[in-house]
């Protein structure tokens, strides 16, 4: 925060995003260890929204394009 000196409603939707990719990083995760009885879809609406996509015989590729 110090760094990118966001405030108010900027701030709150950086916290957001990076719950929900922490959560798509959870999900991911738990997919990779094929031995989890439990993925944790529901722990963000962005897991929600890509559950059809990421589970079962699903091959899914993810590009992020990150700059500052």
């Amino acid at each position: 925060v110090s760094k990118t000196g966001a405030e108010g409603t900027v701030l709150d939707e950086a916290k957001n995003i990076n719950k929900s990719l922490s959560a798509l990083g959870n999900v991911i995760s738990a997919l990779a260890d094929g031995n989890k009885s439990h993925i944790p879809y529901r722990d963000s609406k962005l897991t929600r929204i890509l559950q059809e996509s990421l589970g079962g015989n699903a091959r899914t590729t993810i590009v992020i394009c990150c700059s500052p």
